[in-house]
């Protein structure tokens, strides 16, 4: 079996000015990244500005292993198997951070015969908008310790500056610093630390912004910090608000790729689906529904996550309206939720082959249940659910009828295996029939909660219809952090759960459907910029650690100059 890499660097990619050509785009509306990348330009929203959006279909997950389900490479072999029954479709997706890449779980362009091309080039630089969003990132960093160091004329109290550096690869020793060592000329001495890149309120506003000037006002609102008095500090006070967005003044253009089968995608920002809101950027979405009858896009982790967010934060901003859900589960993992086995962040699938591979009813019937509360989360707001099982070479027919049968119990609109790895936009036409059968379901698309309760409301509000919690509980900095917000305020903004992946709870630990728990927010943090709060709830990390042995090292150059190992 080739790999991932193999099969990307086998493919026979069409010219991008094609793929534009084909999508709707006119020649003046691309710019291009050499033969296979282009920049859209934004002007195509004014031109098609009455023309009605396509359906949009968002694609999520159960909650996953470490080892991720599969949500990318379904999406892209959704988009594909769509445009194999006669569809106009167009793919939108996150661009990878260098984080997960180099780090454990690999990049995020799908695999086999579903990928997102040029994979190599998308998983690294790509057209340098991550470097464009930590370089202005940083230049707002810099500029704060500079006035501390030059009289402090904002007031800032230094240990209440908000605003830290970012890199976007996984450096836990970054995690907590001390800057302006060695003396007065190096700067003020104060703790601060890094972030990834990509769970930064800036990544976070390139993804919900919706125009140049949209993105202009939003880096000036950009809270860094409070003086001790208790009034917020901001980029526009700062003055730094015009140069980060003559930073970033290309990167919010989106790129424009395609699939392993030629197909077009738009591949635009990449906030992390933990710490940030984890969708694509708004600006792809609102292209591609102008472009295409057809929109895949993908939300990140579990339906807790990427998909709560993608409605009552990018939706809630954008304006935009789902038409469609796709939840995907694999046997393995519903294996894994009915307690089968153990699957910790780092440790080989290897160690637990061998019980993800033999068939085990109870367990999987024990498993559905995480199933089912994914298809009512996205029954909560109104939208229609249909069930992909990311089919394996081990899985028994048995397993995918059981698993199936209580997908449809729950409430799915349909549940179909899928194997667009192994055969890509063919593997997934089944899956692609439900959906546009579900998108002329009647939608009752809306929000989880309103602006205008208080943000302890919106907060338990999550807690408990989405994650299953009992009740909140908040550490007194959470509890002062909320004071604050409400008298600046911040409290009309909606809000953007951190919380771990790997579980509907805050606790990694607790598989399947946890119940009896009290959520604990020990922080609240205001994004005033990208427009939402994000309470921490456990100790949670906005800098990965690499593990003991990163994919990083399988990654070189062979003597042809041909990238190996990546994947």
């Amino acid at each position: 079996m080739l790999s991932d890499l193999e099969i990307a660097q086998a493919a026979k990619l069409r010219p991008i000015a094609e793929i534009a050509k084909d999508l709707g785009l006119e020649e003046d509306e691309i710019e291009f990244h050499g033969k296979h990348i282009a920049k859209i330009s934004l002007e195509v929203l004014e031109r098609l500005k009455d023309k009605p959006n396509g359906k949009f279909i968002t694609v999520t997950a159960i909650t996953p292993t470490p080892l991720g389900e599969g949500k990318t490479v379904v999406a892209c072999g959704l988009g594909q198997a769509l445009a194999k029954i006669g569809k106009k479709v167009c793919n939108a997706t996150r661009e990878p951070s260098k984080g997960p890449t180099f780090g454990i779980k690999g990049g995020a362009c799908g695999g086999g015969y579903s990928q997102f091309l040029p994979m190599e080039s998308i998983n690294l630089h790509f057209t340098g908008d991550i470097h464009a969003v930590d370089t202005a990132h940083n230049l707002l960093a810099a500029r704060i310790d500079e006035t501390l160091l030059h009289g402090n004329p904002y007031h800032l109290d230094p240990h209440k500056i908000t605003w830290r550096y970012c890199v976007d690869v996984n450096a836990r020793a970054l995690r907590q610093i001390i800057v302006g060592l060695g003396g007065p000329t190096n700067g003020y001495p104060r703790e601060t630390g890094y972030d990834i890149t990509v769970a930064t309120e800036t990544m976070a506003i390139l993804a919900l912004t919706t125009s140049l000037k949209d993105l202009r006002e939003r880096l000036g609102r950009t809270v860094v910090g409070y003086t001790h008095d208790g009034k917020s500090v901001t980029a526009e006070d700062l003055k730094m608000a015009g140069a980060m967005t003559v930073l970033m003044k290309d990167a919010i253009k989106p790129n424009l790729v395609q699939t392993t089968e030629n197909t077009p995608a738009i591949c635009h920002a990449g906030p992390f689906a933990n710490v940030a809101h984890g969708n694509n950027s708004a600006l792809a979405d609102m292209v591609a529904l102008k472009l295409a009858d057809y929109v895949v896009t993908e939300s990140g982790f579990g339906a807790d996550c990427g998909f709560e967010k993608i409605v009552d934060v990018t939706c809630r901003q954008s304006g935009l309206k789902l038409d469609a859900a796709v939840i995907v589960a694999s046997i393995r993992a519903l294996k894994m939720h009915g307690g089968a086995f153990v699957l910790k962040p780092g440790q080989k699938y290897q160690t637990i082959k061998k019980f993800a591979e033999t068939e085990n009813m109870p367990a999987l019937e024990k498993g559905c249940e995480n199933l089912a509360k994914a298809i009512d989360i996205v029954k909560t707001f109104g939208v229609p659910a249909v069930v992909a099982i990311n089919r394996f070479t081990p899985d028994t027919d048995a397993e995918i009828e059981l698993v199936r049968r209580k997908a449809l119990e729950a409430g799915a609109e349909e549940a179909v295996p899928v194997e667009v790895w192994a055969k890509g936009g063919e593997g997934g036409m089944k899956l692609a029939e439900a959906v546009v059968a579900a998108c002329e379901k009647p939608n009752h698309f809306h929000f989880l909660y309103p602006d205008d309760i208080s943000i302890k409301e919106k907060i338990h509000t999550i807690a408990t219809k989405i994650y299953g919690a009992r009740d909140v509980h908040y550490d007194s900095l959470a509890e002062e952090r909320i004071k604050l917000y409400a008298k600046l305020g911040f409290d009309k903004l909606p809000i953007n759960m951190a919380k771990t992946h790997l579980s509907l709870s805050h606790d990694p630990n607790l598989k399947g459907v946890p119940k009896n728990f009290v959520l604990p927010v020990r922080d609240v943090r205001a994004s005033v910029g990208a427009g939402f709060l994000y309470p921490l709830c456990g100790v949670f990390p906005t800098m990965p650690g690499l593990p003991s042995r990163p994919a990083a090292v399988d990654v070189d150059i062979d003597e042809t100059g041909k990238t190996i190992g990546l994947f």
